[in-house]
């Protein structure tokens, strides 16, 4: 951009705060559809708008036949926390996940443009915090990106290259029991005991580590049990989100430590995924899941990206916030892998 660092900053400044005005939790991405499409048209876009559900709609923003698409979400968790500008960081809901990839991949592309390159795309999709209904939608765009080479897909990585990501698998654990009142439960069967012994076994057992994804990890998301303080609890379940690594037995692990009481359903099963080691750039492995799996069909060779500003550590939390050096950098970190994958 033909601006001074100053004016650099405040335009994209600028730009996240507007992003970050409105509200858009998954469900109700279009909200943001009025900023977003102020932002492409002043970048020159051709811009494809493609419905998903009501209220719901993907972007895809083309400049030239693309040959580099950029990707990244529209929608934020709840709750909404409004935007604030305080020194050089900008606090709010979607400061970094993921509206200031939004600015700094647009901001990029918009470097690349002013320098003269071509063959770029933008694709915005709603839904990766609950669905992944845009990202499953977008595979319909196919046809406009069939020259693409790789796609750069806009996370909170703290600038660094993801080695890949985990595998996720939502667990139900469920116990069963017999009901009596509280006052005589050696006449009844308590659930939640069993639930509680299995869960523990579960603690007990170390996980493996991948050299290139690094640990397992399970979390114990939802514990349930009873339908009254004086009755004895007939049923009691627990819902695991697990992050596995390829090779993992973490569902082994919990089914082989099941009481007899016990049983075990699989909710949801996605397999690890790795991703392109990028000569000259950092990488390391990250924590969470992304549309990166899915979206990286619309890549002949399924070359992927997973890269950008800001920290999953402060990502759906009260004080999430980007610092505007970080998004900066992140606006490089973009030009110079757009740069990489177009051959310069």
């Amino acid at each position: 951009m033909n601006a001074t660092p100053a004016a650099f900053r405040h335009w994209l400044a600028s730009h996240l705060l507007d992003l970050c005005s409105a509200e858009t939790p998954s469900g109700r991405e279009d909200a943001g559809l009025p900023g977003l499409r102020a932002f492409l048209a002043e970048l020159g876009a051709t811009v494809v708008e493609q419905p998903v559900a009501e209220g719901r709609t993907n972007l895809l923003a083309l400049w030239g036949r693309p040959r580099v698409l950029f990707s990244t979400h529209l929608d934020t968790v709840p709750p909404y926390v409004a935007p604030r500008l305080e020194g050089e960081v900008l606090w709010g809901r979607g400061a970094c996940d993921a509206k200031g990839q939004i600015v700094a991949q647009l901001a990029a592309l918009k470097t690349l443009l002013d320098e003269g390159r071509e063959g770029l795309a933008w694709l915005g999709v709603v839904g990766e915090e609950t669905d992944s209904a845009g990202a499953a939608a977008a595979l319909g765009l196919a046809e406009r990106l069939r020259d693409v080479e790789a796609l750069i897909n806009g996370e909170p990585t703290e600038l660094k290259l993801a080695t890949g990501q985990l595998g996720v698998q939502h667990i139900r654990l469920h116990c069963s029991g017999r009901a009596a009142h509280s006052g005589s439960p050696d006449l009844g069967r308590n659930a939640t005991w069993p639930l509680l012994d299995w869960l523990q076994r579960l603690r007990e057992q170390p996980r493996p580590v991948d050299p290139r994804l690094g640990p397992e990890l399970w979390n114990l998301g939802l514990l349930q049990a009873g339908e009254a303080l004086n009755s004895v609890p007939a049923s009691a379940e627990a819902h695991l989100m697990a992050r596995v690594v390829p090779g993992g037995a973490f569902l082994d692990d919990v089914r082989r430590l099941a009481p007899p009481e016990g049983t075990v359903d699989l909710r949801l099963d996605e397999p690890p995924d790795l991703y392109a080691l990028v000569p000259g750039f950092e990488c390391a492995p990250m924590p969470f899941g992304s549309d990166a799996p899915a979206l990286r069909a619309l890549v002949p060779d399924r070359t992927v990206v997973l890269a950008g500003p800001g920290s999953i550590t402060v990502a759906h939390t009260l004080d999430e916030h980007l610092r505007l050096s970080d998004l900066e950098a992140g606006v490089e970190l973009n030009r110079r892998l757009a740069l990489h994958f177009l051959g310069d």
